[in-house]
């Protein structure tokens, strides 16, 4: 079996080798079934629609603290099915953000056309018969359904052993379950613009903090054999650094612009995104501001200026100060957490630079 080690200094991980190994895995993967489809006279376009939208970008975190979780453990080199294990929740990744997208109607995804507009734009340039869009919305449920099937078929072929397979998969499942009621809580709160905070952050929890950092770094150290302690140790991380992660993203997603981020940052203000920034903003606004966010926030017909004014609210109640702060204060408590844990140096290391990242990112 291959084994990917770790860089020559011990005490260090290549991210970007791991980041590469995964890709590599995931590239294999959909050419063959890319391939399979036209083999079978089956439509290809499906496949190669998924196969463009994971290749579009991506940061791999959760692949990443797949690997890492694996090295808290184990000192030596990871195994293939360690990495393809990886693949499988950069796989499950995606079904997550192509359905999160149709129901989002969102038009961008990291700088280019969503999966459903995509497919509903190839739908109208072809002028076959029908509505495009609903083409376009129904073709992207299937191909989301593909990805999550697909992560099941990466994850049983991945050459686990049966110990650790009855280890990861109750783990799989939560993980599963728990992004799903995420899901639908962001579902049903959007568009009811309140001041709770603590809703927001309930959200976060279970569609970011638990998803994207907890579980796959559980899944790791499991595959490496690791057992309470160890899993008591990468919650004490991840669930801070999966909270500032999102509290990141809510910044990016009112501040950051299209050409960085690949999504626009009026979209949360049009949809009414429930997020702990638009909370935090309403619980400190005046009256007239408070009007003025009412007003804007959940306008479908939100122009520039619109969102200018709701940035420019954001900023005067200090609600993006104390987001700020509130990711600071995350920050710190993750890297306290791998203080106090007893992981490998090495996974101590990339932890340690994956929260850097993951805090200061720019997109």
């Amino acid at each position: 079996m291959t084994v990917y080690p770790a860089s020559a200094a011990a005490s260090t991980l290549d991210l970007p080798v791991i980041r590469h190994d995964v890709d590599a895995v995931l590239e294999e993967f959909l050419r063959h079934k890319v391939a399979a489809a036209a083999d079978s006279f089956l439509p290809d376009e499906v496949p190669r629609a998924l196969e463009v939208f994971v290749f579009a970008g991506g940061k791999r975190l959760r692949p990443l603290l797949c690997v890492i979780g694996w090295h808290a453990v184990q000192d030596h080199g990871v195994t293939s099915a360690v990495v393809r294990a990886g693949a499988a929740l950069e796989m499950f990744h995606a079904f997550a953000l192509i359905h999160d997208d149709l129901m989002d109607r969102s038009d961008t995804r990291r700088g280019r056309p969503t999966v459903h507009r995509a497919l509903a734009d190839r739908h109208r340039a072809s002028r076959a018969p029908g509505d495009s869009d609903r083409v376009g919305a129904s073709a992207a449920i299937l191909v989301g359904d593909l990805a999550l099937a697909w992560s099941d078929e990466l994850l049983h072929t991945a050459g686990l052993s049966p110990s650790q397979l009855a280890a990861v998969l109750p783990v799989v499942d939560m993980m599963r379950t728990e992004v799903m009621y995420g899901q639908y809580l962001d579902l049903v709160t959007t568009g009811r613009f309140t001041a709770d905070v603590g809703a927001a952050l309930r959200v976060i929890r279970l569609k970011t903090a638990k998803y994207t950092c907890e579980r796959p770094l559980h899944i790791g150290a499991l595959l490496g054999g690791g057992g309470p302690e160890v899993l008591a140790a990468c919650t004490a991380f991840a669930l801070p650094l999966g909270e500032a992660f999102q509290l990141r993203d809510d910044l990016l997603g009112a501040y950051g612009s299209v050409g960085t981020t690949g999504k626009s940052a009026s979209d949360d203000f049009r949809d009414g995104k429930q997020t702990v920034l638009l909370a935090l903003a309403l619980q400190r606004a005046d009256d007239s501001q408070q009007r003025m966010l009412r007003k804007l926030i959940g306008n479908p017909d939100l122009d520039d200026d619109g969102a200018a004014g709701v940035r420019e609210i954001l900023t005067a109640t200090g609600a993006r100060q104390e987001v700020e702060r509130m990711i600071r204060a995350r920050f710190a408590r993750a890297l306290h957490a791998l203080d106090e844990a007893s992981f490998t140096p090495s996974a101590t290391a990339a932890l340690r630079r994956l929260a850097h990242t993951a805090t200061e990112r720019t997109a």
